[in-house]
């Protein structure tokens, strides 16, 4: 069996759970229109008693009267869950249902009640996508940055879902699924896949000094340009030698000799 030679998950379970949320969907849509009832009561109502089951089930309700409601959260979620389980296995499930609930409470608690429910999905996604982003941004490690990319160029028109333009939009859901998104990664930023690190930032963490290559150039050059200093003066340099020799008297030719 060959080993992976990269941190994140596996391919087949990154197909398998969004396929099964989004036969979840799919299932609890149908069944609404094959039963006659009104599943849109099991949604948020904000500040309300009736309104606390909404926190785990709203997601799965989607409008029986409006097929595309449902059929434009699909593709989203599915990719970005993708997303979440390939690249963030280690926390993907911690994430995931932390921010299925914590999207769900803010919502309960920050909207006002005029006695609408909120329902659908979409707080999901605008939960996995702020996940993805921020966490891809605030990790610096190429592979999840480049999924931030992605998520700006094919979900960047989503931001304007977290202001009240559209009547009949759930904007507070969208708010509080990103600023969800947004707090769980800074709470996982020192869980699962991180940047490799570099030979000096560990030695660093250990306590261990790093050797001053700059330093030790430096004085390499300076040694250097000494040595080279040193040559060229002593090829300048003259050196004067005197050499002293004894004078020799001239005997005259008419003058002899002693005897």
């Amino acid at each position: 069996m060959n080993e992976k030679k990269h941190p994140f998950g596996s391919t087949f379970e990154a197909f398998l759970y969004p396929t099964i949320l989004l036969l979840s969907m799919w299932l609890m849509f149908w069944s609404e229109h094959l039963f006659r009832f009104d599943f849109h009561r099991l949604g948020v109502l904000p500040r309300s008693v009736e309104g606390i089951k909404g926190i785990v089930l709203m997601p799965f309700i989607h409008s029986a009267y409006d097929l595309a409601h449902i059929v434009n959260n699909s593709m989203p979620v599915f990719f970005l869950l993708a997303a979440l389980i390939y690249f963030y296995r280690d926390i993907a499930l911690r994430v995931f249902l932390f921010g299925w609930l914590a999207t769900g409470l803010f919502l309960w608690m920050y909207a006002e009640n005029k006695g609408a429910y909120h329902i659908g999905m979409s707080g999901i996604i605008y939960m996995l996508a702020a996940f993805l982003f921020t966490s891809g941004v605030i990790r610096k490690f190429k592979p999840l940055q480049a999924i931030s990319l992605f998520i700006i160029f094919a979900y960047g028109s989503m931001v304007w879902g977290i202001f009240p333009l559209k009547e009949h939009v759930s904007w507070e859901g969208h708010f509080v699924g990103a600023a969800s998104g947004i707090i769980l990664a800074f709470a996982f930023q020192k869980h699962g896949p991180q940047r490799p690190k570099y030979q000096y930032e560990v030695e660093k963490e250990m306590g261990i000094e790093p050797p001053d290559f700059e330093a030790e150039l430096n004085e390499r050059i300076r040694l250097a340009a000494q040595a080279e200093e040193e040559r060229l003066r002593q090829q300048q340099e003259i050196t004067i030698v005197y050499e002293y020799r004894p004078r020799q008297t001239e005997t005259k030719s008419d003058e002899k000799p002693p005897q």
